[in-house]
């Protein structure tokens, strides 16, 4: 009965043409009926343990199960290998797993990646389709399987806009822009026939040599909060059910995992139950009651606990306090790592039984260790209903998805909405908001290019574009050489030279990495000292790319740094060229915060990682056609002595080195404009208030500079007081304006008991009395303060 309600109108004629052939996704390809969650309970208890097993696992470096090596559909080994369908398959755009056995040399081989990945936006709804109908004709029960992909910074796909790099994004401090973002990338994702996608990244990073800090909004606890609901209001809409150009997200990762021991990628996070509710916590709880659709347990261990096998971690706080009623995912491979990597069980049916009891409800990339649960099911060692919990928790999330009523795409319509003018203008607009201008000597930038005969432009990334971790290949990208040769070749003479180069390849997915050879570079070095010998203005892109700053997912496959510096000879190639005594502009491209406290450029642009419209923005910033209004989403630390560096820590941090400099070399909220700011002194509605009560903070922001530019207003909070230590300040708001020269806004945040409480010694949230210093201004360094009394 319940296979009637779910299969579809896509006839057997259909089949060869439905990919093609839908007038828009929103008519013909709505052909079910939606179920309710009593049919779904029903469909539970009709299940077979096969059938329940299918459900909570995935498919992806299994494909070549199904596919041929020339990416076609094969339903008869579909049938033989998973007669049961699969509760989702991932990533359908790639084709890992699709190579032979003497091409695998390993999972993260990108010769083997790059030459199989790749299917456009129409060939992926094409076999989206035709897996679909597959599922809901050819199983006994019909249920659509669930696609996902990753959605990081773009879609990681063919074709697909690639914005700037989430680290990027958080220095726009502008979560009206974040949200529409993620909304161009959900539509990119959704037209392919994807319902589901595995972003956004919410941990709080708090060390820059964790070499995926590029993929995080940084390391304030609040800023990830609004950029995270931000991002989710984005991809999902603000409805319950999934519109029709939406897709469900997933929170990554919980928890712990942006402060890895030394570093390190999956290494142990060292924290107590305190900073977890303090620091790490929060975005998630924000996420949560934003209506986020899935959650991801964390690779990392908390307490000796893995977060996998951790109840405390899914159960009591997500679903006991948070009230979260959706399905936790396994990160990749996670499950399995539980015997091999952390060693807590002896077997793979023990890590599988371990997570489903702590919390985990579906296996991914593959179903594994789920899998091999049915004898323990059969014999009566595992409780069922713990499956039957998972199963229908993964069955509520396609109801959620509307996929049992629109299970189909329009491959016409995926072709024609990826990467389209509409994305591109607003991958310009984000690349344009995010640089940090760190550094502007005297009013070194804008440069008016008609001023210099000849610009030498240098550096390892100044003729590549670097779009960071989870990418793919856009329609179009343009580097910063050729962006300024678009943008200014008829008004200067352009000469270029690579300078120096940083490693062997610019693989995100190759094992090996090696360094460029050194004899190499030092003869780019003086390549380049000659060719800006003549040159008026030398403009350095340097910095690190997708070989740099990675993923670490294996001891073979390294992107965790032990120092914060240039990596290779970047730094003789600015010593170099600093020597010919020439205006010097350095652009960083970069996925972390990098040491750069000898730098010797008169004006220093952090771009960040800016995406595919890189060169416009880039050019655009440094002529003054557009003005910098990034704040630097982290602390960027002086040596590596100095992290964690964060800027909200303890009184007693801090203190100060024998030899050295404590204090940052760029702090938190920092960012320097073309235009000049003042800030009147902070004006509080009331005063004092109840612990309960709430008040208005205000300050009058005026434009006392030559350009039209935008400021990024910040509140910070301290409780002067309390009977458990508190940090120094914390960011509690923030809000972007835009001034004409000599204009002047109000900006009033609202502070609210929420913006006040913390938890006490018995971990209850409470808004103690006494005084509070309110600090409102442009940096987490530069600021007006004002006192604030709760009573009793």
């Amino acid at each position: 009965m319940f296979k009637k309600i779910l299969i579809g109108t896509c006839s057997a004629f259909v089949l060869l043409s439905c990919a093609s052939n839908f007038s828009a996704p929103e008519s013909e390809i709505t052909t079910q009926t939606q179920p309710q969650t009593t049919e779904l309970e029903a469909l539970v208890s009709q299940m077979t343990i096969d059938e329940k097993l299918a459900q909570i696992s995935c498919i992806w470096m299994d494909k070549s199960k199904f596919l041929e090596r020339d990416g076609s559909f094969n339903p008869q080994k579909m049938k033989a290998h998973f007669p049961h369908g699969a509760g989702c398959i991932a990533r359908p755009q790639d084709t890992i797993g699709m190579e032979g056995p003497s091409e695998r040399k390993s999972l993260n081989d990108s010769t083997v990646v790059r030459k199989l990945s790749g299917r456009s936006p129409g060939e992926t709804v094409e076999l989206v389709n035709i897996i679909q109908k597959w599922m809901m004709e050819e199983t006994r029960l019909g249920i659509p399987t669930l696609f996902h992909e990753e959605g990081l910074h773009g879609l990681q796909g063919l074709h697909a806009t690639s914005f700037p790099q989430s680290i990027g994004l958080a220095s726009t401090f502008d979560t009206e822009l974040i949200e529409q973002v993620y909304s161009i990338v959900g539509r990119e994702i959704r037209a392919r026939g994807v319902h589901h996608v595995l972003s956004p990244v919410v941990d709080v990073a708090l060390d820059p040599r964790w070499g995926r800090i590029e993929e995080t909004f940084g390391e304030d606890p609040f800023l990830v909060s609004e950029m995270g609901v931000a991002a989710i209001k984005g991809f999902q809409g603000t409805t319950h059910q999934l519109p029709k150009d939406k897709v469900l997200t997933t929170l990554k990762h919980m928890t712990g995992h942006g402060q890895p021991e030394a570093g390190m990628n999956i290494g142990p996070s060292q924290l107590s139950e305190r900073v977890l509710r303090e620091v790490f916590f929060p975005p998630f709880e924000a996420a949560i009651k934003a209506g986020a659709a899935s959650v991801m347990a964390s690779y990392n261990e908390i307490d000796g606990i893995p977060s996998h096998a951790n109840p405390w971690l899914l159960n009591d706080i997500l679903r006991g306090e948070w009230g979260f009623d959706g399905p936790v995912v396994a990160d990749y491979f996670a499950i399995n790592e539980l015997e091999g990597r952390h060693q807590i069980v002896g077997s793979l049916p023990e890590a599988g039984a371990l997570a489903l009891q702590s919390g985990v409800d579906m296996e991914l990339p593959d179903g594994v260790a789920f899998y091999s649960l049915k004898e323990k099911l059969i014999a009566g060692e595992l409780d069922e209903t713990i499956i039957d919990r998972a199963v229908l928790r993964v069955l509520q999330l396609k109801q959620r998805a509307q996929l049992f009523s629109t299970p189909f795409a329009d491959a016409n319509y995926a072709d024609q909405i990826t990467g389209n003018s509409e994305a591109r203008e607003l991958a310009y607009q984000a690349a344009i908001k995010a640089p940090v201008l760190l550094k502007n000597e005297n009013n070194t930038l804008p440069l008016n290019p008609e001023n210099y005969k000849k610009i030498a432009v240098i550096g390892p990334n100044s003729d590549i574009v670097v779009l960071g971790g989870y990418s793919d290949e856009p329609r179009q990208v343009i580097s910063i050489l050729d962006g300024i040769k678009e943008r200014w070749g008829d008004k200067a003479d352009i000469i270029h030279s690579k300078g120096v180069e940083l490693t062997n390849n610019r693989s995100w997915w190759d094992d090996e990495v090696v360094i460029a050879d050194r004899q190499k570079n030092l003869s780019l070095i003086e390549e380049a000292v000659q060719t800006a010998r003549d040159a008026d203005l030398i403009i350095l892109a340097i910095g690190g790319d997708e070989s740099t700053s990675r993923e670490a997912w294996s001891e073979t496959h390294m992107g965790d740094r032990n120092d914060i510096t240039l990596i290779g000879e970047q730094t003789e190639l600015v010593e170099a060229l600093s020597n010919l005594n020439k205006p010097m502009v350095g652009v960083i491209i970069s996925g972390r915060p990098l040491s750069l406290e000898k730098e010797h450029f008169d004006a220093l642009l952090y771009g960040w990682l800016l995406g595919q419209e890189t060169g416009y923005a880039i050019a655009d910033l440094l002529s003054g056609k557009a003005v910098p209004s990034g704040k630097m989403p982290v602390t960027v630390p002086r040596s590596v002595g100095q992290i964690p560096a964060f800027y909200n820590h303890k009184p007693t941090a801090r203190r100060g080195y024998a030899f050295g400099d404590a204090s940052p070399l760029y702090a938190f909220g920092h960012g320097l404009s073309y235009s000049t700011f003042e800030f009147s002194d902070v004006s509080l509605s009331q005063d004092s208030i109840s612990p309960s009560g709430i008040t208005k903070a205000s300050v009058s922001v005026t434009n006392t500079g030559a350009y039209t530019a935008d400021e990024v207003v910040q509140l910070y909070i301290r409780d002067d007081i309390s009977s458990v230590t508190r940090p120094v300040l914390e960011l509690k708001g923030f809000k972007r304006i835009s001034l004409d020269p000599g204009a002047s806004e109000v900006v009033t945040f609202e502070i609210r008991p929420e913006h006040l409480q913390f938890f006490n010694r018995e971990m209850k949230r409470v808004v103690e009395p006494g005084s509070f210093t309110i600090m409102i201004g442009n940096s987490s360094t530069s600021h007006k303060d004002a006192t604030l009394y709760v009573t009793e």
